[in-house]
């Protein structure tokens, strides 16, 4: 059992999290002392275990390495029988367990860090062999250049220590890369180790000039644990705001084995799939081609082209993005709208998110992300949206498809679409999509067409998502039998079923949702999760003890969990006393293994009669 560790926030495999010492200590972080070579293990001076400011003890079943001086075991044996203290045990991947500890160090990080390859496999084997709610800590590898990728791969401790004896052989490091001491004119950091001194001949490693000012060896160790301890602060940051992602994409190209890793780890999509939160209320940057291989893309992608179903019988119009999110707020899109007037189905092509029906344009990441906008589309980009636009397409039944798009990149996509799919394609646009003649010709296009009413457009909407979240043909199952009434406005819609009495005042009927605007998503009422219980839909279920839950849901509380819940989605909270619905914040196995930390956040919840 996990006493001392909690994570209180994932970004895919990276977590932020607190080890529960006197003096607590955030992670991703460094720990304090020196660590030998062989055992990876942090003394004090009597050769027993030690952790930051406090004993970190090491437990004495398969976790002291071989070699290890059997003085430190008896030591340990004789001076703490019944110690209570953050416990760490020193694994490999191939012999990680549970052990029982807070923390598990791989002894043998000096062979797989800097092979990229490797690196992945041996991480992802000890993460997913050990304790959800258990730090990795991998020791003396760490520099303020890799530390972001490290963490970013699922590592949440680190030391200073191939930082520290880089300085003392007169390497000065940064977060870009290492330089010798020698060589520089100036110091590029006002740190306390770099504040006040300069640079000279004959300054490096223990060679030091005769002037208090100048900058040695010594001072370099210093500088460098002090950028490795700034590289963790901007890294908790990222975290925090759900970004690590976008600055790993900038970070990893000062090295070539870094962008190898990260490389490496996208091609291990279900291992940072389970781990990435559903929603964020979050900029996506997407600057870098590596985004078209970001969890949050390739699953808007996958859920547009297996989960979403058209429900228009209107010609499919396809329109650019704007730089303007949500679409439909933009100038250029208003002026779309102006001459479609609801008599074609509208989605938007866009790099790197795809194909947006306008029923999604809300949903995380649509509204969220941004790009670099240069009017040039790579082969990888057109390559991507055109697989999208396929699968689109073959999965709806359209009359026809007009693309309202302009020649750069979206046309030659559509032109290699519309070679492999039976519906026709017709081009609209002349120069530019918002010149007057271009406007013109997509409205006459859409002459002959039928408007679809605003009930149509909200039931739809309210249905597209329901099968965005909850699996393909949610969206009619969940309201099958159900009076659907969509009420408010826009993009505030509330779902109620009208064939029951609201019993509030209201004869709108039962509330069952709300659309959450900033997400993009359903928030299911007490009523709704019910609906959604009892109905032929997969439902995202945590079983909890014998309690009622009021705010929170915490890990020691819960009995069992569905394995494909991840962090942001709608479950049902079921127990013996209780029934609610809430929100996700761990994906379901770390539910089902966690000891600690914040399993659901609740938001309706009633106790319910014991049979």
């Amino acid at each position: 059992m996990t006493d001392y560790f909690e994570v209180h926030r994932r970004d895919g495999a990276a977590r932020l999290g607190e080890l529960r010492l006197s003096d607590p200590l955030r992670t991703p972080a460094l720990v304090d002392g020196s660590v030998d070579d062989a055992g990876s293990l942090w003394t004090d001076e009597r050769g027993v275990p030690k952790g930051y400011r406090e004993i970190l003890t090491v437990l004495p079943h398969r976790s002291f390495p071989a070699g290890t001086d059997e003085r430190v075991q008896e030591s340990f044996a004789v001076d703490y029988p019944d110690v209570d203290y953050p416990s760490a045990a020193v694994v490999t991947p191939e012999t990680a367990d549970d052990y029982g500890a807070d923390a598990y160090i791989l002894s043998n990080a000096s062979g797989f860090v800097g092979h990229a390859a490797a690196f992945r496999e041996e991480l992802i084997a000890a993460r997913e062999a050990l304790p959800a709610d258990t730090a990795i800590y991998l020791s003396g590898v760490a520099t303020p250049r890799n530390a972001a990728t490290l963490v970013y791969a699922g590592v949440d401790l680190l030391d200073a220590k191939r930082a520290r004896v880089r300085g003392l052989e007169g390497f000065y490091l940064t977060s870009e890369g290492e330089y010798f001491l020698e060589d520089l004119d100036e110091l590029p950091c006002s740190c306390p180790a770099c504040r006040g001194k300069h640079v000279g001949e004959g300054v490096r490693g223990d060679d030091p000039t005769s002037d208090p000012a100048a900058f040695d060896g010594e001072d370099c160790a210093d500088h460098n644990e002090y950028a490795l301890e700034s590289e963790l602060a901007t890294v908790r940051r990222r975290i925090r705001d759900g970004r690590l992602r976008d600055y790993i994409e900038g970070q990893a190209r000062h090295d070539q084995w870094l962008t190898a890793a990260f490389r490496e780890f996208d091609q291990q999509y279900g291992y940072l799939e389970e781990r990435t939160p559903v929603v964020r209320d979050t900029e996506l940057a997407a600057a870098t081609e590596d985004s078209l291989r970001r969890v949050e893309i390739q699953r808007f992608a996958e859920r547009v082209t297996t989960r979403y179903r058209n429900r228009f019988s209107n010609p499919l119009v396809l329109v650019p993005c704007s730089a303007t999110k949500p679409y439909s707020e933009s100038q250029s899109h208003a002026q779309f709208h102006d001459a479609i007037q609801y008599r074609g189905h509208v989605a938007s092509m866009t790099s790197p998110i795809g194909v947006v029906p306008m029923e999604l344009e809300l949903t995380y990441p649509a509204q969220h992300y941004d790009t670099v906008v240069t009017g040039r589309w790579s082969e990888d980009e057109k390559s991507f949206v055109a697989d999208v636009l396929g699968r689109y397409l073959d999965r709806n039944d359209y009359p026809r498809v007009i693309a309202h798009v302009p020649d750069e990149g979206y046309r030659e996509i559509c032109e290699r679409v519309a070679a492999d799919v039976d519906v026709p394609f017709e081009y609209t646009v002349e120069d530019h999509p918002t010149t007057t003649d271009s406007l013109a010709n997509l409205m006459s296009t859409l002459d002959e067409e039928l408007k679809y009413s605003r009930r149509e457009r909200q039931h739809n909407t309210v249905k597209a998502l329901a099968d965005y979240q909850f699996g393909p043909g949610a969206g009619d199952d969940l309201f099958a039998d159900v009076d659907l009434q969509v009420t408010s406005r826009y993009p505030k819609l509330q779902v109620r079923d009208g064939d029951t009495e609201a019993g509030d005042g209201n004869d709108d009927g039962q509330q069952l949702a709300t659309m959450v605007p900033q997400y993009g998503v359903l928030s299911l009422t007490l009523d709704g999760a019910r609906v959604w219980a009892e109905s032929d839909v997969p439902t995202k279920r945590v079983e909890i003890d014998e309690f009622v839950p009021h705010g929170s849901v915490l890990a020691p509380g819960v009995v069992d969990a569905d394995e494909e819940i991840r962090v942001g989605d709608e479950v049902v909270v079921e127990g013996p006393r209780a029934f609610g619905v809430g929100r996700a914040q761990m994906f379901g196995a770390e539910m089902a293994e966690s000891t600690r930390g914040e399993a659901v956040q609740m938001r309706h919840v009633e106790e319910v009669e014991e049979s």
